[in-house]
């Protein structure tokens, strides 16, 4: 066996068993922060796979997961299902040979496992609404944003002694994160009317998780105040980018601030016109009538006489007066059809009936223009100028009652915008932040474990025994003591020095100077040397406990 091997194993028989017990559990425990540090800090991030999942539906993609060999984790929830990051197209594709998910919200795959031999016409349209819900809710559900959804579609249905037909309608429930749900719902409801044949937006419903009712009813965004307000900024906004496009060239983009306020008429007007040409006609008929008549009259009168008055005679009457009429009558009717011209204008636009334009200079820019000597009558001149340059950049009309105001101030220090800077490495980098923190927090456990565990315990096992400090003997120190005659000598030559120095002092106090006691001296020993003055103590305790 090796000395190096030999060394170790006498030096942690040396240790003890309590010491090597202790050794013992901090290296299981330096292991085990190791081991759980590197797998907490080390494992993959995890992207949603499937939301909103049956219990069912879970447990069968576990089991389908797990035998392909693909990790897997399940929400907090227990509704969801996440796989590695970068392995999602795959799981799915590995799902779908399995006919898995077959939750409540599964679209058109419910017609694979429905028999065609005694399916009714109410199972047929039963299960057309299941598959279009399903569809249309993996549509919601991949929108940015939407966690889960769920959709409720009510049919046009026809019945035999019913009038009027049942309209179509629908209901949405949806959990979102981070966006701006009303919106999202505006928009969900176009979706689902497009989606759904007979549908109006107007009968779509959209509520959140918690409850809240996010759209119903009519569309808010097509009402006449909606339009109105829209067409308003637009004009506001298209006014402001005249201003700016006839400003940035002269002051710069910085140097002056422009409000607009506009009063728009969106009202829809109709006008007809009917328009007479009489230049222009047309003989449309013409009727002729003519009329010739022709009267003759002849009277006989019998002349009045005696015979007259005879019963029997019988009198001879004679011509009277005879009269004749001619009438000859022709009249004549003629239609001329009037050239016509009928104008119907139909108008859905706007007008601006007023409008208001603010706009603010910044006077160092212009007398920065002017020069260091300008004068207040000029940067006035120069204002005039500048209303005139935006009076026709925007339309001004005075008749109308337009009001433009253009005044120089100081601007504030900050105001002036500065170029947004472009991204740049940090950018970039704090893309990964994750990672690179997960992998700086790893390499620190590891050293801190490494410098204060395993560095100490390498050292205690390496360490080698300290040697014995050989000192002097009891006889080297007894002979180096001084002996009672040069003690007396020593003492006799100095006293008269120490007498002569120190003065009158007692004899007993001289003598207890010049050679103190033993135990003083033992005292003395060990202040200046305690390892000698051990070793010199068990040299004189071995003699006695050999003896």
């Amino acid at each position: 066996m090796p000395e190096q091997i030999k060394t170790i194993i006498s030096n942690l028989q040396g240790f003890g068993p309590k010491k090597l017990a202790l050794l013992g559990g901090i290296a299981a425990l330096v292991i085990a922060v190791i081991g759980i540090g590197s797998f907490y800090l080390n494992r993959p991030a995890y992207e949603t796979l499937y939301v909103g999942l049956e219990r069912s539906d879970v447990n069968q993609i576990g089991m389908v997961l797990g035998e392909a060999g693909m990790n897997f984790d399940v929400g907090s929830d227990g509704t969801s299902v996440l796989v590695p990051a970068g392995t999602t197209a795959k799981a799915r594709m590995l799902l779908a040979e399995k006919g898995l998910p077959t939750s409540t919200n599964a679209g058109y795959e419910l017609f694979d496992n429905v028999g065609s031999l005694g399916l009714t016409s109410f199972m047929q349209q039963i299960t057309r609404v299941r598959a279009l819900e399903g569809e249309i809710a993996r549509t919601i559900q991949s929108l940015a944003g939407i966690k889960a959804a769920r959709v409720h579609i009510v049919m046009s249905e026809r019945a035999n002694f019913r009038r009027e037909e049942q309209q179509p309608s629908a209901s949405v429930v949806i959990r979102y994160a981070g966006i701006d749900g009303e919106k999202t719902a505006m928009s969900i409801r176009h979706l689902v009317a497009a989606a759904v044949p007979g549908l109006s937006a107007e009968k779509v419903t959209v509520l959140d998780s918690g409850g809240n009712l996010l759209a119903a009813g009519d569309d808010p965004s097509n009402t006449s105040a909606a339009r109105a307000l829209g067409v308003e900024q637009t004009v506001e906004a298209q006014i402001g980018d005249n201003i700016r496009r006839a400003l940035s060239a002269y002051l710069g983009p910085d140097n002056f601030r422009a409000s607009v306020k506009a009063d728009v008429n969106t009202d829809t007007r109709q006008t007809e016109e009917t328009i007479f040409d009489p230049e222009s006609r047309v003989e449309r008929s013409v009727q002729s009538v003519r009329t010739n008549e022709n009267n003759s009259q002849k009277q006989a009168s019998t002349p009045a006489s005696v015979e007259q008055n005879l019963p029997e005679a019988q009198s001879t009457a004679t011509e009277g007066p005879q009269s004749s009429s001619q009438n000859d009558r022709k009249e004549e009717i003629t239609n001329y059809e009037i050239n016509s011209k009928r104008i119907a204008t139909v108008s859905n636009g706007y007008s601006v009936t007023r409008m208001s334009v603010a706009v603010v200079v910044n006077r160092q820019r212009l007398a920065a223009i002017l020069g260091q000597d300008a004068k207040p009558e000029q940067i006035a001149q120069r204002v005039a100028d500048i209303r005139k340059m935006v009076a026709s950049a925007t339309g001004f009309d005075e008749k109308r009652g337009d009001v433009i105001e253009v005044s120089s101030v100081e601007f504030i220090d900050g105001l002036n915008g500065e170029a947004a800077p472009s991204p740049g490495i940090l950018d970039a980098v704090g893309q990964y932040t994750g990672s690179l923190i997960n992998a700086a927090a790893f390499i620190v456990v590891v050293f801190l474990v490494a410098f204060f565990g395993l560095r100490p315990m390498a050292a205690a096992l390496t360490a080698q025994p300290a040697p014995a400090i050989a000192g002097p003997s009891f006889d080297e120190v007894q002979r180096s003591l001084p002996t009672p005659e040069s003690s007396d000598v020593a003492e006799a030559a100095a006293t008269p020095a120490l007498a002569a120095s120190a003065g009158p002092a007692p004899l007993d106090d001289l003598r207890r100077k010049l050679r103190p006691a033993p135990q003083e001296r033992l005292a003395r020993m060990v202040d200046l040397n305690e390892e000698r003055t051990a070793q010199i103590l068990r040299k004189w305790t071995a003699p006695e406990v050999a003896a």
